[in-house]
């Protein structure tokens, strides 16, 4: 099983969020040995137990970007950094496919920004949100980014006991399709349950 990890890439300095807050270096591993690790150990904030129940899938809706590119996108639209913990690349838009971003919002254990629908608060506070470069509406995830999502989705699973019931699309709890009508739920539920 390949793993993600190796290659862990720190940004040198460190972007000034909105109303001067300091934000911590984003993480971003290329496949390699090292494994998901530095998920673990590269944070602002302790992990709590108990912290985080459930997990979000989601997509970008575009064909191509980055997580520092959608970072810059929350930004702009007022927020104080990307909405979601982490997000994976496919190989267009200046990520690698299968290439992790870990976000400020997991290195700091901060709430996301990501769900919509009735109980979007409940889900943005409690839930870990990993969003896909990617439309899964017009065409099919990467195989190395569904093998990446497949092992976070595992990792965090496993580290923050969380069931994999408790695994979700954005579409199961909102009036919307993401993560995209191509997206391989069955093969997810199939990796994360082993």
């Amino acid at each position: 099983m390949t793993a993600v990890g190796g290659g862990l890439l720190l940004v040198d300095s460190k972007p000034a969020g909105a109303a001067g807050m300091s934000l911590m270096p984003a993480v971003s591993f290329t496949t390699g040995s090292a494994g998901l690790e530095p998920v673990f150990s590269k944070l602002e904030a302790p992990l709590v137990a108990g912290r985080w129940k459930a997990i979000v899938i989601h997509h970008s809706a575009k064909p191509a970007g980055s997580g520092a590119a959608m970072d810059e996108d929350f930004r702009r639209a007022g927020m104080s950094s990307l909405g979601h913990h982490f997000v994976i690349g496919n190989g267009r838009g200046g990520m690698e496919p299968g290439e992790l971003y870990v976000g400020y919002r997991w290195t700091a254990q901060q709430a996301g920004a990501h769900a919509k629908g009735p109980k979007a608060d409940w889900h943005n506070q409690n839930a870990i949100s990993i969003c896909l470069i990617g439309d899964g509406d017009r065409k099919e995830f990467d195989d190395k980014q569904m093998q990446s999502t497949a092992e976070l989705v595992t990792a965090l699973c496993k580290r923050l006991d969380i069931p994999t019931k408790n695994v979700i699309l954005h579409r199961d709890i909102a009036k919307v399709t993401d993560p995209g009508r191509t997206f391989p739920e069955a093969w997810l539920r199939e990796q994360i349950g082993r």
